[in-house]
C-alpha cells in the first residue's frame, strides 16, 4: 500500500519512541547499508530496519511494529531477497538478524544450538573440532535459518535427506510478541508450520539441530573445457542412473568473464564441472568415479578432505553478488533433455546452468517431518545470470528463463523453496500438499498478517 506522509510520520515517530536509535529509517546514515541484502541486485526499501542483538530485542521490535501498524520481515543474510522483493515493503520493518550469531555444540548428543543470524560457516567451524558436521549447503555464508527452514539441499542429501528434517526445536517470536519454543512436544503445530513456512510465522531467534558424525569426506570436482559439455553431460546422466545414495553430485556448465581476480583455470573460460561428495571409503568412491574419470578431466580434486572443506567444493561466490536465477524439478533426463541442458548452458547471458541429482533420501518424507520434508523428482535444473548493473536486469532474467524453458517438457509441478528467487513463481509448488494447512495455520497464528515472508502463504 502507499502510505500518506502524515501516516509515515506518525508511524516513524511511534517506532522511534519505542526503539530509539535501534531503528533505522529512510534518511538515517546507516539505513542504506542495513537494508542491502546479500543479493545486491535487489533494491529492497523497507519502512525501517532494525538490527537486534538478542531475542529480547526481537520481542521489542515485533511489539513496537505491531503497535505502530507496521508489518515485520525477518532476514538473516538476504540470499533470498529477490523472493522477498515481491512483497510491498513500504509498511514493513526489516528485522536484520546479522548481529545474532553464535553456535553451541553438544558433542555427546551430536546437536547444535544456533542463533537466528548464524551462517553455515559458524556451524561448520564449531562442529569440526568434535569430528562433526551438518547438512549445510554449498555456500558457507548462507544463513542457517533461511536455508534449513525452507528445506535445504546438501551434498549429503541423497543419504540423509533434506536438512530441515534435522531441526529439533526453534525459539521464535510470534505475532503476539511472545518468545516461545516450538518442538515435537511444545507447540507442535507451530513447529510443523515453521519447518517450511519459516518467516511467515515469526522471527526465529535460535534453532536446535542434529549434526552428522563426519570428520572427513570423499569429495571434490572434475573439470573439463565446455567443448566437452555434451560428452560429460550424457556420461554423468548415465552414471547417476545407477549411482548409490551415498553419492550426491551436481553437473554445471559455467561461463566465466575474463576477470583478473579469478584463477587462470577459470578466468575467461567456459567449463563443465561435476562436483559433490561420496560417503564411501576411498577405494569404493574411486571405483564409483571410474566412468567419469575415464573422460580425462583437465582437473580432478576428488579426495578425502576434512568435512569442513566440503563447503568450498562448489565454488560459490565468496561474497555479496548481484544475480537472478530460476529453477525447476525434472521427472527424468532422457537424451533429448540432456541436449537441451547443454544448449541452456550456452544461452547468451547465462552465467551457469546446473543439474542437481535428487532422489534417494531426498524423496523420502520422514514420519515426523514438518510442512516441507522431501522433494520428489529426479533432478533439479537451475540457471543463474549475473546483474552487474540495474539496466541489465531484464536481459538477465530473460536469459535464465530462456535457458530453463528448453527443459519444460520434463518439468514436474514441484519446486524447491530454497531455489525460488522471486518473479511470478507459484510458491504453492514449493509447499505442495502443505500449502492449504499452512495457510490455515497462518490465519490462526498470525491473524493480522504481521509477518511478511520471502515465501508468502
Amino acid at each position: 500500500m502507499t502510505l500518506s506522509d502524515n501516516l509515515i510520520d506518525t508511524r516513524a515517530a511511534s517506532l522511534r519512541a519505542a526503539l530509539g536509535d535501534r531503528v533505522l529509517l529512510a534518511g538515517d546514515p546507516d539505513y542504506d547499508v542495513a537494508r542491502t541484502p546479500w543479493n545486491v541486485a535487489v533494491d529492497q526499501r523497507p519502512f525501517a530496519v532494525t538490527r537486534p542483538q538478542t531475542a529480547e530485542e526481537v520481542v521489542e521490535v515485533v511489539r513496537a511494529a505491531a503497535a505502530s501498524g507496521l508489518r515485520v520481515a525477518p532476514q538473516s543474510t538476504g540470499h533470498a531477497a529477490a523472493a522477498l522483493a515481491d512483497t510491498d515493503l513500504t509498511d514493513v520493518v526489516l528485522v536484520s538478524l546479522t548481529g545474532m550469531r553464535g553456535v553451541t555444540v553438544d558433542p555427546i548428543a551430536r546437536t547444535a544450538r544456533v542463533l537466528g543470524g548464524s551462517l553455515w560457516n559458524d556451524v561448520i567451524e564449531a562442529a569440526a573440532p568434535h569430528g562433526l558436521t551438518a547438512l549445510h549447503g554449498s555456500a558457507g555464508d548462507v544463513s542457517v535459518a533461511g536455508y534449513i527452514l525452507s528445506g535445504g539441499l546438501s551434498f549429503y542429501a541423497r543419504t540423509h535427506g533434506l536438512a530441515v528434517n534435522t531441526v529439533r526445536a526453534v525459539q521464535i517470536v510470534t505475532a503476539d510478541g511472545n518468545l516461545v519454543r516450538a518442538s515435537a512436544d511444545e507447540n507442535p503445530e507451530l513447529f510443523w508450520a515453521v519447518r517450511g513456512g519459516s518467516g511467515a510465522f515469526g522471527v526465529v531467534v535460535s534453532l536446535e539441530l542434529d549434526l552428522l558424525p563426519y570428520a572427513d569426506v570423499f569429495a571434490g570436482m572434475l573439470l573439463w573445457d565446455a567443448s566437452r559439455a555434451a560428452d560429460v553431460a550424457h556420461a554423468w546422466t548415465a552414471w547417476t542412473a545407477t549411482a548409490p545414495e551415498s553419492a550426491t553430485t551436481t553437473l554445471r556448465i559455467m561461463n566465466f568473464p575474463p576477470l583478473p581476480e579469478l584463477p587462470p583455470f577459470l578466468s575467461g573460460r567456459s567449463l563443465v564441472v561435476v562436483d559433490g561428495a561420496i560417503l564411501e571409503t576411498d577405494a569404493a568412491a574411486s571405483v564409483l568415479l571410474e566412468p567419469l574419470r575415464a573422460l580425462a578431466p583437465e582437473m580432478d580434486t576428488f579426495a578425502r578432505i576434512p568435512a569442513a572443506g566440503l563447503v568450498a567444493v562448489h565454488m560459490d561466490p565468496p561474497g555479496p553478488t548481484p544475480a537472478v536465477t530460476t529453477h525447476s524439478v525434472l521427472a527424468e533426463l532422457p537424451f533429448e533433455a540432456v541436449e537441451a541442458f547443454v544448449a541452456a548452458g550456452a544461452v547468451p547471458g547465462v552465467f551457469f546452468a546446473e543439474l542437481r541429482h535428487l532422489g534417494g533420501a531426498i524423496a523420502r518424507r520422514p514420519d515426523d517431518a514438518g510442512a516441507v520434508g522431501s522433494v520428489a523428482g529426479a533432478y533439479l535444473a537451475h540457471t543463474v545470470a549475473m546483474v552487474p548493473a540495474p539496466d541489465v536486469m531484464a536481459g538477465a532474467d530473460a536469459a535464465v528463463r530462456a535457458g530453463l524453458a528448453a527443459l519444460e517438457a520434463w518439468q514436474t509441478d514441484e519446486l524447491v523453496l530454497t531455489f525460488i528467487d522471486g518473479g511470478d513463481t507459484d510458491r504453492d509448488a514449493g509447499f505442495g500438499d502443505a500449502a492449504a494447512p499452512l495457510r490455515e495455520l497462518k490465519r490462526r497464528f498470525d491473524p493480522n498478517d504481521t509477518f511478511a515472508a520471502a515465501h508468502a502463504l
